[in-house]
């Protein structure tokens, strides 16, 4: 399946919530999900930040306050309850619904969107790295393993 990933980073987070808002799902196990038409021909992506291994939620913000708490912290210059990389490894886009994009096509349009290029982008299997994870319980970062598999399959990535 086509996919970009970004690194997390506090520039990430300021840009997610300036362009895209409050997420449209958030878990428990920390992802925050969004949910938008900005695809090639309103094609449907889901943005989805992805929690680093071992993920523990700040005790002192729910898990639907997470996000915008974290973002707006860091956009008004001041001490968020908890530094970013220590919640989220990074962001990946694809297509919502499965539907068929090229992986250039789909980095444009990301890219357009987020206003930021992705570190990687090309083709992956999600279901063995959803397989892996949940194997391990949660101790592998997704973010490091699509970006592994994006590397092995020659696919575009970006320094």
């Amino acid at each position: 399946m086509p996919t970009c990933v970004w690194r997390i980073s506090p520039a990430l987070v300021v840009s997610l919530d300036d362009k895209f808002g409050e997420p449209v799902d958030t878990y428990v196990n920390g992802s925050q999900v969004w949910l938008r038409d900005d695809g090639p021909g309103g094609t449907t992506l889901e943005w989805r930040l992805h929690p680093v291994p071992g993920y523990q939620r700040p005790p002192t913000v729910g898990h639907d306050e997470l996000f915008t708490t974290i973002a707006l912290a860091i956009a008004q210059g001041g001490l968020p309850p908890a530094p970013p990389e220590a919640l989220w490894d990074g962001l990946e886009a694809f297509a919502a619904y499965g539907d068929e994009l090229e992986p250039a096509t789909l980095t444009a349009a990301a890219t357009a969107s987020l206003g930021i290029a992705p570190d990687g982008a090309g083709l992956v299997d999600h279901q063995r790295i959803g397989d892996d994870w949940e194997h391990s319980d949660g101790r592998i970062s997704v973010v490091h393993a699509l970006l592994d598999q994006l590397e092995d399959g020659g696919s575009e990535r970006q320094p």
